[in-house]
């Protein structure tokens, strides 16, 4: 029986993914965070095979807690599942080190199929991921402007394009305005850009954002 942590800020994922795991017979979910500090905290005191993150948390993003969790508990496999598209963040995910990724579209099937293969130790790499992967060996694409951001950077670049002010990126990240308003020019020097349209211009160029209609 392989004992699953599960870590999602919305209780209906959470909700959802306890029930799919119920109807398995070598899959048990042992414990749940809803946010970061409460995953770090409760991975003190509970022993499980495999953790399912969100790549979007509140406060310490998904990116952050693989390497804050890697470093208390190197051999626990993390498998990401996420509202974003591979595009987004599934490179960022395995080079923090993620095992494997699978987007909340995905049917149950394939993610127990997943789960299964992480907590054994396996990779769960979908075509398209492993075909980004392969692009990128070769080739000067990590000198793409977004790609010199840090995690935090892109998440922060990923709000702006999505329309949110500082204030409400602020709140979203437990970041203080100011913090969020230094990112936000890093992000354009790194970018070379001067305001934010550019950076939506950006975005919807290389398909790197759900945008707001």
């Amino acid at each position: 029986m392989k004992r699953v942590f599960l870590a999602d800020d919305h209780s209906i994922i959470r909700d959802g993914l306890r029930q799919i795991l119920a109807d398995t017979e070598d899959l048990t979910v042992v414990g749940e965070a809803a946010n970061g500090n409460e995953l770090l905290s409760r991975l003190q005191t509970l022993e499980c095979d495999i953790l399912v993150l969100d790549i979007s948390m509140p406060g310490k993003s998904g990116l952050e807690l693989i390497k804050l969790v890697h470093r208390d508990q190197p051999r626990l496999p993390i498998l990401i599942f996420s509202m974003h598209h591979e595009d987004q963040y599934a490179l960022r995910a395995f080079r923090a080190g993620a095992a494997g990724y699978v987007t909340k579209e995905s049917d149950a099937e394939l993610l127990v199929a997943a789960i299964r293969k992480v907590a054994a130790g396996g990779i769960q790499v979908s075509p398209h991921v492993a075909e980004l992967m392969a692009r990128r060996i070769g080739t000067d694409s990590e000198a793409l402007p977004h790609t010199l951001l840090s995690n935090r950077e892109y998440q922060v670049f990923e709000m702006l394009v999505a329309g949110q002010g500082l204030t409400e990126i602020g709140v979203a990240l437990s970041l203080s305005v100011k913090t969020v308003s230094t990112h936000k020019t890093r992000i354009m020097q790194k970018m070379e850009m001067t305001t934010t349209s550019e950076l939506v211009r950006y975005a919807i160029a290389r398909g790197l954002s759900a945008l707001p209609d």
